[in-house]
């Protein structure tokens, strides 16, 4: 494991993107196939299943390392991270160091589930004691799961692609997928000549930058397509050989949440694949909040899909007649999903087209963006009419022109520390609105602060501290921040009744009193402004 440890190091030690590609490929030219295989998988979040409680683990780290619960617990919220903190505070072992493999490892804990607590403490002993320290460190983050690597799925594919001396394009389109190097191997999923043709395979998203520039400055308005900025979930669906598939972007199968879209094997189409938004959708779109709520079901009963029924808005066709058409300029691809549309999926009821919005100035689409509330969108996406369908985010051809967010002026009620590097700070804070004489928590946010604000906001709660709760510290509910959101929604969950969506903080607010900070009524007046819109 000593390979996949060093690589671990090598990444987590720099924020350079080429040291990071580097140390990447060093990592694939010397290890075996089976361990660049798990270490494109934890790069691409798929992790081995827990087999061992965190709970267990922890009293078996007391226990090994002799110091007391309270100890350890302390210097887990100093250290930010269970899985260092263990290997931190485990004594040195007298036992030879043993020298195996990354996927060694994985399949040993895997040999963990199920088994009596007995052996598994026996097991992970061990395991500790023939590990070097660092090894330790990573066979620990085995066990509990817990990645975050400073790698993104675009770093990955470009150190693959130079490792193997091909095209970064083909190689994202063999990571998508529902794999695992439980049921494949690094021939069949990287090396084969048929690796990109399996059946259910998606393409790599194409994602586009938040508009950053002067909109009126990137190209006339005539060579954009623009379209509204829909608030639900992003998704391929793919119909190959008369099976449908459905993928999220984030790479989960989803087929079996949305029975309704096994109306399009009816339609006497094969052979294509659609990009677009899945929606609540009844004679309008719906807020996003209720398509939450059943994401989160197991069995999608006929209440359900009567209370929140959904629809796909596509707005790309990135296969036809089986043939990738990702290469053809947008206007071409629309062309084609126009005539597959209007030929086939419209009669199935449970697919929408895009609409094009027809302005040819950027003054007419600025008052349309304006308008988006009313029509339940974000804003407005602008696609450069040449455009390729490419993978990943990039910029220039694809921008999203959102809406300004939402905002309250909220009062602090709660600091919590953070993880990892962050674990000496105070970065996570819940905010509250007055109700009467009362201050009613609402919401949590944790980005929007510089570094240097967060080190004084860390020296203010030191200060102001009213109570601790392990990492948590109850402060004097005095400083106020201004919040932005993107969505709000009744909800039964939550003391407030509101529940907002993609909160952040915008700036903290030192020239306002938390008297003057908003209320909980502000908050319903603004779910009824949405409500009511359109």
């Amino acid at each position: 494991m000593k390979h996949f440890s060093d690589l671990f190091k090598a990444v987590d030690a720099t924020t350079k993107t080429t040291e990071k590609v580097n140390a990447m490929v060093d990592f694939f030219a010397v290890a075996d196939d089976s361990d660049k295989l798990w270490a494109i998988a934890l790069f691409t979040s798929r992790r081995p299943r827990r087999t061992v409680k965190t709970a267990q683990l922890r009293t078996l780290a007391y226990e090994v390392s002799g110091i007391p619960q309270w100890l350890f617990e302390e210097s887990y919220h100093i250290v930010g991270d269970l899985a260092e903190t263990i290997a931190l505070v485990l004594p040195t072992s007298d036992t030879d160091k043993q020298e195996h493999s990354l996927s060694y490892w994985i399949n040993y804990i895997y040999q963990l589930k199920g088994a009596d607590e007995d052996h598994v403490s026996q097991q992970i002993r061990s395991a500790w004691d023939v590990l070097p320290s660092d090894e330790r460190f990573i066979f620990n983050k085995l066990i509990t799961g817990g990645w975050r690597i400073g790698v993104s799925q675009k770093l990955l594919t470009r150190a693959l692609a130079r490792h193997l001396k091909t095209d970064e394009a083909s190689m994202a389109h063999r990571l998508m997928g529902d794999w695992t190097p439980l049921t494949t191997s690094w021939e069949e999923l990287i090396e084969s000549p048929q690796a990109a043709d399996l059946l259910s395979r998606p393409y790599p998203f194409y994602l586009a930058y938040g508009l950053d520039v002067p909109f009126d400055t990137i190209a006339p308005a005539s060579e954009w397509q623009a379209e509204r900025k829909w608030d639900g979930i992003r998704g391929q669906l793919i119909m190959r050989q008369e099976e449908l598939f459905l993928w999220s972007r984030g790479e989960e199968l989803i087929t079996s949440k949305f029975p309704e879209f096994e109306a399009l094997q009816a339609v006497g189409l094969d052979n294509y694949v659609l990009d677009g938004e899945i929606m609540p959708y009844s004679d309008q779109p719906l807020s996003f909040h209720q398509l939450q709520t059943r994401i989160g079901r197991k069995n999608i009963t006929k209440k359900i899909l009567a209370d929140t029924p959904v629809k796909m808005i596509a707005y790309d066709l990135l296969e036809y007649n089986g043939e990738d058409i990702r290469n053809q300029p947008l206007r071409e691809r629309r062309r084609l999903l126009e005539l597959v549309y209007n030929d086939h999926l419209k009669t199935s009821g449970v697919i929408l087209l895009s609409e094009v919005i027809d302005a040819d100035d950027w003054k007419t689409l600025a008052q349309v963006r304006a308008t988006s509330r009313q029509h339940k969108a974000e804003g407005l996406m602008l696609k450069h009419l040449d455009s390729p369908y490419l993978a990943g985010r990039k910029r220039g051809d694809w921008w999203k022109w959102k809406i300004d967010p939402m905002t309250i002026d909220a009062v602090m009620l709660y600091a919590q520390r953070g993880h990892g590097r962050r674990a000496n700070l105070y970065s996570d804070y819940t905010f509250a609105v007055w109700d009467g004489e009362a201050l009613v928590p609402f919401a949590k946010a944790y980005s929007g602060l510089t570094d240097k604000e967060m080190g004084e906001i860390t020296a203010w709660v030191r200060k102001n501290t009213k109570e601790q709760f392990g990492p948590v510290s109850s402060v004097q509910p005095v400083q106020v921040f201004e919040l932005a959101f993107e969505g709000i929604n009744p909800s039964k969950r939550h003391k407030s009744g509101v529940a907002v969506r993609f909160p952040r903080i915008l700036r903290w607010r030192k020239d306002k009193p938390a008297s003057e900070a908003n209320t909980l009524a502000d908050l319903h007046g603004l779910i009824e402004m949405t409500t009511s819109a359109g």
